[in-house]
């Protein structure tokens, strides 16, 4: 009864929620276009469909998603996992004591970034319009691997306490450098794909494990600590689909440069 009432609850927030874009598109429809709505017998199962999946993943979360992410940072940093003993608990702890942690941040930035549905509509987009210059599972790999690493050195700076906005600034900084130098027809894709990974499936787990981390790490608050890991997503998978791009063009000018050698070689 408790799940029951819960979903009825965040049933209700959702529509709530939902209503004021209904409104404006219907409005726009009606008032400014003048025109009927299309389909309106398909558009109102599927609004149905979206408010009835919408409830289910907001209480999924609430109830898996948020807690595994606690408890694996709970567990992760846990001393007595650390230090593989209660005898050694009272050992000062280190940065480098928190590996797993890391490598646990990695493999789930990397793996939650490559279910990403809004990363695979983009990467789909790109191949097709790039005519098959830009890959597929080349862009997705790229944002997934820039996505590990900016999850990484999230949690990295969770545990030392190092100044956020120094972190960012010289990621800004990075991204920069690389955006002067990085092919123009890369760049605006490399900006698009830093945003769809703060999606619906990286969003949920970066942000519970950045909360637990907080809260089980000595020294850390959740409100000042705890958040602040979603801005590397969005910020490192730019530089790793940028820098894609760059070393396919070098490689790309080198195999010219090999090639036009052999023509001349050949002509000799």
């Amino acid at each position: 009864m408790i799940l029951l009432q819960q979903i009825l609850q965040t049933l209700l927030a959702t529509a709530r929620d939902v209503a004021p874009i209904m409104a404006i598109i219907f409005g726009f429809q009606w008032l400014v276009i003048r025109q009927p709505v299309p389909n309106l017998r398909k558009l109102i199962p599927g609004l149905l469909c979206v408010l009835a999946g919408m409830t289910l993943f907001l209480v999924g979360l609430e109830k898996a998603l948020f807690p595994l992410g606690r408890l694996m940072a709970a567990q992760l940093t846990d001393p007595v996992f650390l230090h593989g003993g209660l005898q050694q608990m009272e050992a000062a702890l280190s940065w480098r004591d928190y590996a797993w942690v890391y490598v646990f941040a990695f493999t789930i930035g990397f793996s939650t970034t490559l279910a990403e549905p809004a990363l695979l509509a983009v990467a789909i987009k790109a191949h097709s319009v790039s005519g098959g210059a830009i890959g597929v599972w080349g862009l997705r790999i790229a944002v997934a691997t820039g996505m590990a690493i900016g999850i990484s050195l999230g949690t990295y700076r969770i545990i030392t306490g190092a100044s956020l906005p120094l972190y960012i600034m010289m990621a800004y900084v990075l991204l920069i450098i690389q955006t002067l130098f990085a092919p123009r027809m890369i760049i605006a894709l490399a900006y698009d794909s830093g945003g769809v990974t703060t999606s619906t499936v990286t969003v949920p787990v970066v942000t519970a494990l950045g909360l637990g981390l907080a809260e089980t790490v000595p020294g850390r608050s959740p409100l000042l600590d705890g958040f602040g890991l979603i801005a590397y997503a969005c910020l490192f998978p730019i530089c790793t689909v940028m820098a894609y791009a760059q070393i396919a063009a070098w490689r790309a000018a080198r195999f010219r440069g090999a090639a036009h050698s052999q023509e001349k070689r050949n002509a000799l």
